[in-house]
């Protein structure tokens, strides 16, 4: 017996290809895509594709969803390949029984009478007690070709005249209640339509496959939009409108854009941007939020320039918090006041949106401006109410690396928007001509210091003292990652390259750290540590005390006081939870690294740290 096609969907759905095909072959990115050599045919260069829910060889012609690829790889049958993804997923095989059996049949008849209503719909559009409707829709500024493209039709306005319509195709009242199109009757009475009088929005989950309708009634009746009821094949919470074009949109490259409603989705296709979707009639869900990162890692969210537009865009941003990582992120649209895709396009044309899209916000700075409106003042009580917000908001982030670069984003932009004005410096006795303008008295060029050099040297003693010494490492290991260190520079790969050995390594052991990196990055590990002027610390038989001090020092020198205080404040609060000798350490060097700071003596000449090997 085939098994359900819902429990497929699951599986796939719950089944990352680039994590599953990544254990056969290396993969590398290519866009939005992976592409890696060919597992099933050997080639030197890439011809394998790794889309989101299907790859292709364009070398050998290899194609196929997860399960055909553990067929194709590992030799198994179409139920052993089930069995071991399942498994692996956490979802358990449906057995073969006869109320199965029945329950994929019944599927079967109910798509099969969600696309006979479809037709009725569309053909009654085209009759005249379908004009009102189609009038609405050309009103709208929609053409034929779209009409057609979406299938839009009209319900009719007699009781019944689906039921009629259907009949002589042998569909009962009880299979359009099943489908959700006619509710059940009280008593004896017989099923009532569920649509009258209303342009009809066909409603196909991301397989094209038709699942349920919308309905917008004409004039001032309420509700303005009706969705389909839940049935067997119709959730609100897990489909959107328009996914099933807007997957094919997505795959050739144009972005997906979350809009609110039918009407702005059609109006967004119509106007060229094929990737548009919207939810039906509820806020997004975790599961919509899921369906749109299969498509793309970051989807648009359109959402009105209101205080309604502004809630939803905060429900948005709470919702995705605790499921971002480094391939999921969102961006955020705001429309002029009184204005939705629909009315923009119409005015300004395809340009006007596509102005919008192109400066979209990304989710930090959504979030900043979220929270800040949320705790406005300036009042002590006020920012540090804002603060806690903002560091909440980045621990709700799973991925600790990345909630680590959204609390250092959240924070910098925090202290920058509390950070009082350069007072004017004021000129020295004799530096001020007659008529009070300033002038110099010795017109000499003074010696420019290179922040840039300074900063890079400091990380180059860090490294040093941290390659030397790496029983450092777990004490420093987090505050090694949150160092901001420019991307592919010399520090930054070095850096990278030492937390990935101490994640692997068994002993810490300082002539293990030198040979690994000798074999992975001998440029780098030249750079930091066969250049004098190091400080003693980088010594291989310094003292501890005096190389964690050390460490601690330069640390501080490249962290900058406010995101120290705002290290020492999560250390604080990681000792106070775990009581963690490890945890206390930290809390003590981040003291010792902050005080010094603020008593001026973190300054790279006179200091024991500093002084040259």
């Amino acid at each position: 017996m085939a098994l359900p096609p819902n429990f497929l969907d699951e599986l796939r759905a719950r089944t990352p290809l680039p994590a599953l095909i990544g254990r056969k072959t290396k993969l590398t990115r290519a866009g939005r895509q992976w592409k890696a050599c060919c597992p099933f045919h050997g080639e030197k260069s890439p011809s394998f594709y790794i889309y989101d829910d299907h790859y292709h060889c364009f070398g050998c012609g290899a194609h196929g969803d997860a399960i055909a690829f553990v067929m194709q790889s590992e030799g198994a049958t179409f139920p052993e390949a089930v069995e071991r993804l399942a498994a692996e997923a956490g979802l358990e095989v449906p057995k073969a029984t006869p109320q199965q059996a029945r329950r994929e049949a019944k599927s079967r008849d109910l798509h099969a009478v969600l696309e006979a209503a479809a037709e009725a719909y569309q053909r009654r559009l085209r009759l005249p007690e379908g004009r009102a409707g189609l009038d609405y829709l050309l009103r709208r500024g929609l053409t034929e070709e779209t009409i057609q493209k979406f299938g839009l039709g009209w319900s009719g306005g007699g009781r019944g005249v689906l039921a009629a319509d259907l009949k002589p195709l042998g569909i009962e009242p009880r299979q359009l209640v099943e489908a959700g199109l006619m509710r059940p009757g009280e008593g004896s009475e017989p099923p009532a339509d569920l649509f009258f009088n209303r342009v009809m929005f066909p409603i196909r989950d991301r397989r094209g496959r038709l699942v349920s309708f919308g309905g917008r009634i004409l004039g001032d009746g309420q509700p303005k939009y009706v969705n389909g009821p839940e049935t067997d094949l119709f959730s609100k919470r897990r489909n959107l409108y328009g996914v099933e074009l807007a997957r094919e949109a997505a795959f050739r490259g144009q972005r997906v854009v979350v809009a609110e409603g039918y009407m702005d989705v059609i109006a967004l296709h119509q106007a060229g941007f094929g990737a548009a979707v919207a939810p039906l009639g509820t806020a997004l869900t975790e599961d919509q939020l899921a369906e749109l990162w299969r498509m793309v890692p970051d989807p648009v969210l359109c959402f009105d320039g209101d205080a309604a537009g502004a809630r939803a865009a905060a429900r948005a941003a709470e919702l995705a918090l605790p499921m971002l990582s480094t391939e999921r992120t969102l961006a955020f649209i705001t429309l002029p006041p009184g204005e939705d895709p629909d009315s923009l396009t119409r005015k300004g044309g395809p340009s006007a949106f596509k102005g919008l899209l192109d400066a979209a916000k990304p989710l930090a700075d959504v979030l900043y401006d979220m929270l800040a409106v949320q705790s406005p003042g300036t009042t002590p009580e006020a920012r540090a109410t804002l603060r806690h917000k903002l560091v909440g908001a980045a621990e709700a982030i799973p991925d600790k690396t990345l909630g680590a670069e959204y609390r250092r984003l959240l924070l910098d932009r925090f202290f920058e928007s509390g950070r009082r004005p350069a007072p004017a410096r004021f000129a020295q006795r004799g530096d001020w001509k007659k008529g009070g303008r300033p002038g110099n008295v010795l017109d000499l060029p003074s010696p420019g210091i290179d922040p840039v050099r300074t900063q890079r040297e400091r990380a180059r003693c860090l490294m040093a003292m941290t390659i030397a010494h790496p029983w450092l490492l777990p004490e420093v290991e987090e505050a090694l990652g949150l160092l901001e260190l420019p991307t592919n520079s010399q520090e930054a790969v070095l850096r990278d390259g030492i937390l990935r050995w101490h994640a692997m390594a068994e002993q810490l052991d300082p002539a293990a750290l030198n040979a690994h990196l000798h074999a992975a990055l001998p440029e780098e590990l030249a750079w930091a540590t066969s250049k004098g002027g190091l400080p003693r610390a980088a010594s291989p038989d310094a003292l501890p005390r005096s190389v964690s001090a050390g460490w601690w020092h330069f640390f501080g020198l490249l962290r900058g006081q406010d995101a120290l205080m705002e290290d020492r404040r999560q250390a604080e609060l990681d000792w106070i939870a775990s009581n963690d000798e490890a945890a206390l350490t930290r809390l003590v060097r981040l003291t010792e690294a902050l005080a010094a700071q603020r008593r001026g003596e973190m300054e790279d000449d006179g200091t024991e740290a500093d002084s040259a090997l």
